[in-house]
């Protein structure tokens, strides 16, 4: 007994525990936001038998996924520089094996989830983000302050047509996202990252362009008060329930847009009802600690010891920050509506499992760390 007490003040004492605390934070209000979101769908999903039916899916997951985070953060990280290549591999089937018959999961008339037996669903671009930094913090290794910016083009334009056409615009900013912060911090000169930056635009203006629900979404966004019903009844929606909090909120399960006025409540949607529930000053902590997260992931990769290890911690950072802020900013009217969920808070039992394998990662980065002892 007292042999493991000692193995696991040794194992405490190097990694960043801050990490640890901020991530099961949020995970534990997010069970606690989704209990209280969800409540009404299942209700009447499952005619009354199963009120907390997504809340309990949700808490196996964490708690399967804080096993994995324990596991994998007791793995050298530099073990997976070897398997590059693997992952560039991983990452196309995870993206084309949703375009398998009988395998994928139609919801809302796009294909991202497969099947796992009859319990579990699981969207593979969640994990496909994992394969990703890893193998561009490879590839860019070797290439730091040399970037070939044709090759890195080519890799994120296959895996964006494989992304476009689920469809998931809200997914392809995030793989977009991520690629841009690796690709800024191996080193491009300003004239590669304002180009890259003014191809992205063009590239994504004419994504919008060409699907007329997604110009829909852009002119709800610009003038979300025109479209009070079909293409602005989701905005609007969240809008009411982020307005309706006020300062304190209505009281915790108290939201009235949960009562399916509000689509995806419990989901790509729970912001809204944090905000409405609980307040502006309130939520407003939820950003704050989402912002801590985030600085202790920068802070990991400037200590890391090597520029894969650096890599692959700005690449797992800016995929938490930026999947927040695109949630965040859709639901209060800063950016077009998408639909990615709020990290390790809203309901999706692959997000939060991909999330806490990369939160594992995160953490031996941190236990190699050239600073002594993490503040």
């Amino acid at each position: 007994m007292n042999s493991a007490i000692e193995n696991f003040n040794k194992y405490r004492q190097k990694i960043d525990i801050w990490v640890i605390v901020l991530e099961l934070s949020l995970s534990l209000f997010g069970l606690i936001m989704i209990g209280s979101a969800s409540a009404i769908i299942a209700n009447r999903q499952f005619d009354g038998a199963k009120d907390y039916f997504f809340v309990g899916k949700q808490a196996i997951t964490l708690a399967i996924g804080l096993l994995f985070t324990f596991i994998i953060s007791r793995i050298d990280y530099r073990k997976y520089r070897k398997y590059s290549i693997v992952f560039l591999i991983a990452t196309v089937v995870l993206l084309v094996i949703i375009f398998i018959p009988g395998l994928a999961r139609e919801i809302n008339g796009a294909r991202r989830w497969i099947h796992i037996g009859s319990f579990f669903t699981f969207q593979t671009s969640e994990l496909a983000k994992i394969t990703l930094i890893l193998y561009l913090s490879s590839w860019l290794e070797n290439r730091s302050g040399k970037i070939p910016i044709l090759p890195f083009a080519g890799i994120m334009i296959v895996i964006g047509l494989f992304i476009i056409n689920q469809p998931d615009m809200g997914t392809l900013s995030v793989f977009f996202g991520i690629a841009a912060a690796l690709f800024i911090c191996a080193g491009a000169s300003m004239l590669q990252i304002f180009g890259s930056l003014g191809a992205l635009l063009a590239a994504f203006w004419m994504l919008i362009k060409a699907a007329p629900y997604r110009m829909d979404r852009f002119t709800t966004f610009l003038n979300p008060q025109a479209e009070k019903l079909d293409a602005g009844y989701h905005i609007n929606q969240a809008l009411y329930a982020v307005g309706s909090g006020g300062l304190l909120g209505l009281g915790f399960g108290q939201s009235i847009q949960k009562y399916l006025y509000l689509p995806e409540p419990h989901t790509d949607s729970i912001f809204a009802i944090i905000a409405e529930e609980l307040g502006f000053l309130r939520s407003s902590i939820i950003i704050i600690v989402f912002a801590l997260l985030v600085w202790r992931g920068f802070r990991i990769a400037k200590y890391a010891p090597d520029n894969f290890g650096r890599y692959v911690a700005v690449g797992i950072t800016s995929w938490i920050a930026i999947q927040t802020f695109i949630n965040i900013g859709a639901l209060t009217g800063l950016i077009p509506l998408t639909g990615v969920p709020l990290p390790f808070i809203s309901y999706g039992n692959s997000s939060l499992f991909a999330l806490l394998i990369a939160i594992g990662i995160l953490l031996n980065i941190s236990k190699h760390s050239n600073h002594e002892r993490p503040a």
